[in-house]
């Protein structure tokens, strides 16, 4: 039996008909894990026997959420958008603990609001870099030790990579970008006895989001657009538990809240439907339009 936001590995691989994995002595990296969805993320799997690499930009935060889990923890400050920072990572870990079992790229940030026309560049690049070229930087080196050793990588999309991006689509383009890099993992690791899943979040109660919808007069408007369930928010907690689920499933995705299962599945004729409404609605108009005039007065 498997929960309702999960569908386990599927497929014929050296991992058999038993897809279920305990890591319970197993290691795990986790970008991103010095708050939020990572941190949360760590004390589960903390708590399940894993040991944790608490992988994080902000050495502070990576310092403290380790220190509260224990000696199975050690922090690391790192940036995912430096390649050979995050090799560097792979190898201390490896050398800590001996081995790296499961891999969890989780790292990630949403800019403001701004039109494609209206964003500055630099944003546009710094979301790529962090969202999927360090999902990238991240899990590459480390794939020799996953395989090795039979584990398990989950990259972070989101349910905004199948969801409509007007006034925020560098976030969408990225982690739609990183499902597709999920996606053909899975299907690459199944070969060679390993599994990999794509994680997606709907609204997650996170600093992220205070920031660019709570705390943003603009950012609160958009979120007032998304109907229900669709604005249903759940807890950095219930995010993890749902990842922490997967692995333990070989799952190929988790979704989490579970009222974004059926858009995923029926998204291919959904979106077609939404574009065209939200290509013609006023109100979108309207605010898209605010939007950019914030921006050219900034």
């Amino acid at each position: 039996m498997f929960s309702l936001n999960t569908i386990p590995f599927v497929g014929t691989s050296p991992l058999g008909n038993n897809p279920a994995y305990d890591v319970d002595g197993k290691v795990v990296l986790i970008t991103g894990a010095g708050q939020g969805i990572g941190l949360a993320l760590a004390k589960v799997l903390y708590e399940r026997g894993a040991s944790v690499a608490i992988v994080d930009v902000d050495e502070h935060s990576a310092e403290a959420a380790a220190a509260v889990l224990g000696e199975r923890a050690v922090a690391i400050a790192a940036d995912v958008r430096d390649r050979p920072a995050m090799a560097a990572v792979v190898a201390r870990i490896v050398d800590r603990f001996g081995r790296l079992d499961v891999v969890v790229a989780n790292a990630g940030i949403a800019p403001p609001p701004a039109t494609l026309r209206t964003i500055d560049e630099e944003a546009f690049d710094r979301v790529i870099d962090i969202n999927l070229t360090g999902v990238f930087n991240t899990v590459r080196p480390a794939l020799e030790q996953v395989i090795e050793h039979g584990g398990h990588v989950v990259v972070v999309s989101s349910a905004a990579a199948f969801a409509p991006g007007a006034g925020g689509s560098p976030y969408m383009i990225s982690k739609a970008a990183v499902e597709q890099l999920g996606r053909a993992l899975r299907i690459e690791l199944a070969a060679v006895g390993a599994s990999a899943g794509v994680a997606y979040f709907g609204i997650v109660e996170t600093a992220m989001t205070h920031d660019t919808l709570d705390d943003d007069e603009l950012g609160r408007e958009v979120a007032e657009l998304l109907p229900w369930p669709l604005n249903q928010r759940i807890s950095p907690e219930a995010a993890a538990k749902s990842v922490a689920d997967g692995i333990g499933e070989r799952a190929a995705r988790t979704i989490a809240p579970a009222s974004w299962q059926p858009y995923a599945l029926l998204r291919g004729a959904a979106n077609v439907v939404i574009d065209r409404k939200m290509a013609g609605d006023e109100n979108v108009h309207a605010l898209i339009r605010k939007v950019e005039a914030r921006l050219r007065r900034s």
